[in-house]
């Protein structure tokens, strides 16, 4: 078994720097000692064994450059917790455009949107041999929300060259039954879809809904309203693209529900685009129910975070577990991590059990 876990990166953003930065950061970290991890352990492999081995971005900002420095060009804007990422000598690549673009984001400053570049695009073969070339285990995929189009072009690229596809963005892939049949005839894992942050508005929104669940109470009413100054938020200003985004995020949450309380009692997506915010994501949650006797009770919680560091705590995971699926010969949707990291899983399970499956996934005493 490698000891490495070989990583290509499709969408060099706010979350792959904070993924990248987090590999370094935990490198010099004792293993008793790791903090912020979800599971510091994943079957031998450790946070910091990831090794980046291929990127894609379509931002003249970054293409050509090395991973390294492509993490912090504009527009990223996500928090710099580890500065010192050293030369990779892995030069990120011109990917597919198709439609990773929203047509409103020429509207912004550059410094806030992007910059395309006029470098080549690679192709379905391009990419398939880099993948090959670079023995590269598992490819994530962290192209907007909306490019529905571009989702599938990696997808389609990892199984034409054998590897394990973790899908971190909303489009339903993983989830999707045919898409998850051609994973598991071509024995090649996959995990997804959209990733749930390791303490973000989805998480605790279902915690919330779940001690409803648990004490009695019926849930009448509940919303959830994310804003933050990242280009996610920018890029999701345009609605038509937010239709498998709202849908993931919504099921997320009334999948712990055991009735239905009915599509106009619960809104749950991105609000708006606050560019001061920067990283920040900031949610509002309320929860309407009636305790004993019918009494009228509500709940009001708000959540600051900075959001790629919060994503890429759950990534972390998710692409040790699908390393760790490929070296069993394990292939297909891998539905414990997926249920654990994952708001639109190919099932859903309280978020306690999908903890329990990971860990028996891990053991050897489930098989995905």
């Amino acid at each position: 078994m490698s000891k490495k876990v070989r990583l290509a990166i499709v969408g060099v953003g706010n979350c792959a720097c904070s993924l990248v930065q987090g590999i370094f950061y935990y490198k010099n970290k004792n293993l008793d000692n790791i903090e912020g991890i979800m599971v510091p352990d994943i079957g031998g492999y450790k946070p910091y064994d990831i090794e980046i081995v291929a990127a894609w971005d379509i931002d003249e900002r970054k293409v050509g450059k090395d991973v390294s420095e492509a993490i912090f060009a504009p527009p990223n804007c996500t928090t710099i917790f580890y500065k010192d990422v050293p030369h990779l000598g892995v030069k990120v690549r011109k990917g597919k455009v198709l439609d990773g673009v929203a047509d409103h984001m020429n509207q912004f400053p550059q410094e806030k949107s992007f910059v395309p570049s006029s470098e080549k695009e690679d192709e379905l073969e391009d990419v398939v041999s880099v993948l090959k070339d670079t023995q590269a285990d598992v490819l994530i995929n962290y192209v907007p929300v909306g490019s529905e189009n571009a989702a599938r072009f990696y997808a389609e690229a990892c199984l034409k060259a054998g590897v394990a596809f973790v899908n971190a963005m909303p489009t339903f892939i993983v989830s999707d039954p045919m898409w998850g049949e051609r994973f598991e005839k071509e024995g090649i894992p996959a995990v997804g879809d959209d990733i749930k942050s390791q303490l973000g508005a989805t998480i605790l929104h279902r915690a919330l809904v779940q001690l409803f669940v648990d004490r009695g109470i019926p849930l009448r009413r509940s919303y959830q309203l994310n804003f933050g100054g990242n280009t996610d938020f920018l890029n999701m200003l345009e609605r038509n693209r937010l239709k498998t985004k709202k849908v993931s995020k919504t099921e997320a949450v009334t999948s712990i529900l055991p009735y239905d309380i009915g599509w106009e009692n619960i809104h749950i997506g991105p609000s708006d685009w606050v560019p001061w915010l920067k990283d920040k994501k900031i949610a509002y949650i309320r929860l309407e129910g009636e305790h004993f006797g019918g009494v009228p009770m509500s709940l009001e919680v708000k959540l600051e975070v900075e959001d790629s560091p919060n994503s890429a705590g759950s990534a972390i995971d998710a692409i040790r577990c699908a390393k760790l699926a490929k070296d069993r010969g394990i292939g297909g949707p891998l539905i414990s991590i997926s249920a654990y990291t994952m708001k639109h899983p190919p099932k859903q399970f309280p978020d306690y059990i999908a903890k329990q499956m990971v860990q028996e996934f891990i053991e050897g005493k489930r098989d995905r």
